[in-house]
């Protein structure tokens, strides 16, 4: 029996913990490597069009399933086009192996074509970057790659020669058991004591939530309504604690709506639940502020503290809840309530003259009748820009769907690559790129990809002809828009060029029935839907800072547009709460 190479031991590792297909570009120092996934029934090669897709596909993969994802690129320009997608994941602590091949060994620090240094250039963006010069290496570097990734919720990056991943492997005599999958982390009993007091001594106490309260849905709900807390949330933690929550104060932030800002400014007692909200204009100076989070390194860098818990929100309110007193006094909860009905209805009535009527179609109203039209367990991937501003107000979470975006990193051209990382993970499952113009035409190249693979990916497009967020951050700095047009096609028509289904939309009353169309065809669709350019109407009175230092809350209609059925949630909680 013939040995096996490096690439083929690579590959076991990668099919031992759990990756069932890398997502790259062939190219020829990564031959070995593909030709071992090949003749591996376990795991599959996905061909992508360009390597930015497939570290983005890697990390939406990664974040639906929880599991470690893998992607790859060729030596030199092929694995630097992996970085902005594993920059996202890796902020997004979604676990992702990218394996970076490289030239020649005998070649490497001698100026060779294609050459870079992949062991140097990926630092920044994982928490494992190492390079298989060896053969001996193997497998022990692979694997504490893995467990960089699963332990530590991030990238690793693994950089192979091709030579070496053609050479002989050594002998697998023994074979490490692999770390898949974290384990939960108890703070100790002296940080939940003193937790303890600080909230029994607060009169009013607040609850903001990030993504990691995903999976403490209902321990966050017993929590807030043994203390009579408001809960706000930040743009990550809306899927999993706005949706059965009496208790929900809106969003805080740039994208913000309600009366979350108000509720963490004026409580006694801010508690930071999974959280690493990065706008701390935001956030209040003049008040207590405690804050739990898995990770240790995030506590304290936003804001000052008064105490930092170091545990899994979870766990922490699994044994803080018992242990802390009843409040009585619900005074504090129902004027915030009330004030975020309030703040919502005066949003809404911005938004709902005629919206059926307007032409250009006002994106509002397309998100409002996506969210209506799109399954109830979809995974909708968002573009970073005003894209994400629709999915933020108008797309309901319900504990089942799914929102991903580039929403801690940032990036323009996410939302496609990352429908096709979620749609592999289920060719059943509805997955709706939520998609702008400018986001879209930048990775267009990827649309090939749901053809080839045959992925029932809909793309859903904005089509108002510019950068919009770039034009109303020029507009609030008082600067002219410009370089923001966008010449753009009928998309449709290259939709269909391409092999795939196509509609035009310039009118409201063709949108709903397009949606429904496109989402009951069988393979990849896209819907070109003509929106307002002008959609945002910004308040007379703003300032620059409002956009461009985020020092003052967009609860006070920083984006003057609708929030969906938003309102409606709030008014029925206040119908269910004694008045203050």
């Amino acid at each position: 029996m013939a040995k096996q190479t490096v690439a083929e031991q690579f590959v076991d590792i990668l099919v031992r913990a759990g990756v069932k297909r890398l997502y790259g570009v062939v190219g020829d120092s990564l031959n070995p490597v593909v030709d071992a996934i090949r003749r591996n029934a376990a795991i599959d090669w996905i061909h992508v069009r360009h390597e930015e897709t497939a570290a983005f596909a890697a990390g939406a993969e990664a974040q639906i399933t929880g599991n470690l994802a893998a992607c790859a690129g060729s030596c030199g320009p092929g694995n630097l086009h992996l970085i902005n997608g594993l920059y996202d994941a890796h902020r997004s602590m979604a676990p992702v192996l990218a394996l970076a091949s490289h030239i020649p060994s005998s070649e490497i620090g001698l100026g060779y074509f294609q050459e870079t240094h992949p062991e140097r250039l990926f630092d920044e963006c994982s928490h494992y970057n190492e390079m298989i010069s060896n053969p001996k290496q193997m497998p022990r570097l692979v694997q504490t790659a893995i467990q960089n990734a699963v332990g530590r919720s991030g990238v690793s990056v693994v950089t192979l020669p091709g030579d070496i991943a053609g050479e002989a492997a050594p002998e697998k005599s023994v074979e490490t058991a692999l770390v898949t999958a974290r384990p939960t982390v108890r703070p100790g009993d002296a940080e939940i004591d003193k937790l303890v007091a600080l909230i029994d001594a607060a009169d009013k106490v607040t609850l903001f939530c990030g993504s990691g309260t995903a999976g403490a849905h209902a321990e966050v709900m017993e929590f807030a309504e043994k203390i009579k807390s408001p809960v706000g949330h930040a743009l990550r933690g809306k899927e999993w604690i706005q949706y059965d929550n009496p208790f929900d104060v809106g969003m805080s932030g740039l994208l913000g709506y309600g009366a979350a800002y108000e509720a963490t400014h004026e409580c006694d007692l801010l508690i930071l639940l999974g959280t690493d909200f990065p706008y701390n204009a935001f956030l209040p100076d003049d008040v207590k502020i405690a804050q739990v989070d898995v990770r240790p390194e995030h506590l304290g860098r936003r804001s000052r503290l008064d105490l930092a818990v170091w545990g899994d929100v979870r766990e922490t309110l699994r044994c803080l809840t018992p242990r802390v007193r009843t409040k009585k006094n619900r005074r504090f909860l129902d004027k915030m309530l009330k004030k975020h009905a309030d703040a919502l209805e005066g949003v809404v009535k911005a938004y709902t003259r005629k919206v059926d009527k307007h032409v250009p179609i006002h994106p509002e109203y397309v998100a409002a009748v996506l969210d209506e039209v799109a399954d109830d367990d979809a995974v909708f991937t968002v573009d970073t820009g005003m894209c994400n501003v629709w999915a933020a107000r108008y797309i309901s979470p319900n504990g089942r769907r799914r929102v991903i975006g580039s929403f801690s990193h940032g990036s323009m051209a996410n939302a496609l690559p990352m429908a096709i990382g979620a749609q592999f993970t289920d060719r059943r499952r509805q997955v709706v790129s939520m998609s702008g113009d400018g986001g879209f035409s930048m990775l267009m190249g990827d649309f090939l990809t749901l053809v080839q693979h045959d992925l029932p990916v809909k793309v859903v497009l904005f089509n108002n002809s510019s950068l919009g967020m770039v034009e109303l951050e020029m507009l609030v700095a008082g600067l002219p828009s410009y370089g923001t047009a966008n010449r753009n096609p009928d998309f449709a028509a290259v939709a269909e060029a391409c092999g795939a289904y196509g509609v035009r939309v310039e009118k409201p009353k063709q949108l709903a029935g397009a949606l429904k169309d496109a989402f009951r065809h069988k393979g990849p669709a896209l819907v070109d839907i003509v929106t307002d350019p002008n959609a945002l109407s910004i308040p007379p009175k703003i300032s620059a800072d409002m956009v461009t230092g985020f020092a003052l809350s967009a609860s006070k209609i920083v984006l003057d547009g609708g929030v969906g059925r938003m309102l409606q949630m709030a008014r029925s909680n206040l119908r269910n709460v004694p008045r203050p």
